[in-house]
């Protein structure tokens, strides 16, 4: 039975270029920015960035599901107003973000960042750097984003560990449980942090875990600013005994001239991880299929709240 016409609304044009036609679909261009210009929307796609500060817009409207861009939803149960079903973005960003973590580890380990300032300056200036391969990776969460980026890490020829919320074995073996970071960080070349940003994991990157971590050992975190303690990072990177690789800051954006910057151990890029050619048909084919199922009457995919 088809339960169409079903009204969508949508935040960016170019998400509707690439969805291209759809029979039996009305489309609303709603940025979230005020109120919403129709009382009743079928699907509600929020904003890539900025989402959390504007779904208190929804507040009155009747709506069957509202679909976010991002993976992440920290902070949205507690803005979303009482009545709608909330669903992330699982298999829009975790190609990408994996490319992007295994270009921070390669750039890091291989020195590229040495080799671009040297560049800058007109210099020639070959160095020794530690490799990929036969390095030791801690997957410090291990969600859709952790499995692709472990997919990708065995290509290198590295041996992975991996650590989630609680224990479990799979087809590779043993994933462990968080309570077992203390045994695991002093063994680890790199850490890459994925957790999703939740009370527990709040400043889970503390002085405490960063000086269990060896020596010249490198930091990753693609999860959430606030998973790390700042002010901890910029001590162990300060002195030269850790290596840090960051897409996401805490603040973010991070202001101009931050110590962090300046540090030629530390790599940052602008919380990008998802952002990449790869997004906008990824999100487009979601949002078709929550189309599709709702004009079948099947329940949504990605479902992570109900308000």
């Amino acid at each position: 039975m088809s339960l169409l016409p079903l009204r969508v609304s949508l935040p960016e044009s170019d998400l509707r270029e690439a969805l291209g036609p759809i029979d039996g679909v009305e489309f609303v261009d709603w940025p979230m920015e005020g109120p919403a210009p129709v009382p009743n929307i079928d699907l509600v796609v929020t904003p890539y960035m900025g989402a959390s500060n504007r779904v208190a817009h929804l507040a009155g409207v009747e709506t069957r599901l509202v679909q976010s861009q991002s993976i992440g939803y920290d902070g949205i149960d507690r803005l979303l107003p009482a009545g709608h079903v909330f669903a992330n973005a699982a298999t829009v960003h975790e190609t990408s973000t994996a490319e992007l973590t295994l270009a921070l580890i390669l750039a890091s380990q291989r020195g590229i960042p040495d080799f671009v300032r040297a560049a800058e300056q007109g210099e020639w200036a070959p160095a020794h750097h530690p490799s990929l391969a036969d390095r030791t990776v801690l997957l410090v969460g291990y969600g859709g984003v952790g499995a692709a980026i472990e997919a990708r890490l065995l290509a290198f020829e590295t041996t992975v560990v991996r650590v989630a919320r609680t224990a479990r074995s799979d087809a590779r073996g043993e994933i462990y449980a968080m309570d077992a970071l203390p045994t695991l960080l002093p063994h680890a070349d790199i850490i890459v942090i994925g957790v999703p940003l939740s009370e527990s994991t709040t400043r889970l990157v503390d002085d405490a875990f960063l000086s269990l971590m060896r020596d010249g050992a490198l930091l990753v975190n693609i999860a959430r600013g606030q998973v790390a303690d700042t002010d901890a990072l910029l001590a162990h990177a300060s002195s030269g005994r850790l290596r840090l690789a960051l897409d996401v800051t805490d603040p973010e954006p991070l202001p101009h001239g931050h110590p962090l910057f300046a540090l030629p151990n530390v790599l940052v890029s602008p919380h990008v991880g998802g952002a990449s050619s790869a997004m906008r048909p990824r999100m487009a084919r979601l949002i078709r299929e929550q189309i599709e199922r709702m004009a079948r009457g099947d329940a949504p995919v990605n479902v992570v709240l109900r308000s």
